[in-house]
C-alpha cells in the first residue's frame, strides 16, 4: 500500500467522504425538523377545528382520523430524524478515525492502523445504512402526508359551498 509520502492526498480522499455525507445528513435534519414543525402546527389546528364539532359528527369522526394520521407522521419523522442524527455521528466519527489511521499509517504502526480502518469502515457502513433507513422512513411519512392531503380534499369538495 503507497504511503502518504507517495500520496498526500489520500487522507483528503479519506476524510472527504464522510464530510459529504455528514453534509447529505444535515440537510435531510433539517428538512425531517421542519416537517415536524409543520406536523405540530397541523395537529394544533385540528384539535382546534375538532373541539368545535359535535362528538359523533361525521366531521369529528374525519378529524379523529386525521389526528391518528398526525400522530403516526410525528412518530415517523421522530425516528427518522433519530436515525440521522446517528448518521451525522457516525460520519463525523468516521471522518475522525480517517485522520487517527492516516497518522498511525505514517508512522507505520500498521496493526494499530488496521484496527481503525477497521471501526472506520464499520462505522462509515451504520452511517450510510442509517441514513437509507432514515430516507426509506421519510418516503413513508410522505406517502402518509400525500394521502391525508388527498383526503382533505375530497372532504372540502363535499363540504363547498353551492
Amino acid at each position: 500500500m503507497p504511503g502518504l509520502h507517495e500520496n498526500p492526498f489520500a487522507v483528503l480522499t479519506a476524510v472527504v467522504a464522510p464530510a459529504i455525507l455528514t453534509n447529505a445528513c444535515s440537510v435531510l435534519s433539517l428538512g425531517t425538523a421542519n416537517r415536524i414543525a409543520r406536523v405540530v402546527d397541523r395537529t394544533r389546528v385540528v384539535i382546534a377545528a375538532r373541539a368545535a364539532l359535535r362528538v359523533n359528527s361525521p366531521d369529528y369522526l374525519e378529524y379523529s382520523r386525521q389526528l391518528e394520521r398526525l400522530a403516526l407522521r410525528g412518530k415517523l419523522l421522530l425516528n427518522a430524524l433519530r436515525i440521522f442524527y446517528a448518521s451525522l455521528g457516525s460520519f463525523a466519527a468516521t471522518a475522525l478515525l480517517a485522520v487517527i489511521g492516516s497518522a498511525l499509517a505514517a508512522y507505520d504502526f500498521q496493526a494499530t492502523f488496521q484496527a481503525i480502518a477497521v471501526a472506520g469502515f464499520a462505522v462509515g457502513c451504520f452511517g450510510v445504512s442509517g441514513l437509507v433507513l432514515g430516507c426509506a422512513v421519510m418516503v413513508r411519512e410522505t406517502k402518509l402526508a400525500i394521502t391525508s392531503n388527498a383526503e382533505e380534499i375530497a372532504v372540502a369538495r363535499v363540504h363547498k359551498d353551492p
